[in-house]
């Protein structure tokens, strides 16, 4: 299975990350296919730089983004964002109430 997934660079306690498609058994910082962004938590404000086209490319080849890295695309605008699932539950709610 294919992953896109964070791999660490920078010194020690100055992290830094790359996004990297790479088979989900390789190790965190091992061997990747493609790098398609970077992420900067260090700097005010988070720096996030993603490569759309090829990101929703290797989506759509059936790469599974992690959790972080999904949240990374919503923050970049590649993916759209989602609602937080108790956010929906309570919104369904209020309107099946209201009916």
């Amino acid at each position: 299975m294919v992953k896109i997934r964070l791999r660490r660079i920078g010194k020690k306690g100055q992290p830094s990350y790359r996004v990297v498609v790479t088979d989900a058994r390789s190790p965190r910082d091992g061997r990747f296919i493609e790098n398609i962004g970077s992420y900067d938590p260090m700097r005010e404000p988070s720096f996030v730089e993603i490569d759309g086209p090829r990101a929703l490319e290797w989506i759509g080849k059936g790469a599974q983004p992690s959790q972080a890295v999904t949240r990374l695309m919503e923050i970049a605008g590649v993916l759209p964002r989602r609602e937080p699932a108790a956010a929906s539950k309570a919104a369904s709610r209020a309107q099946a109430g209201s009916n």
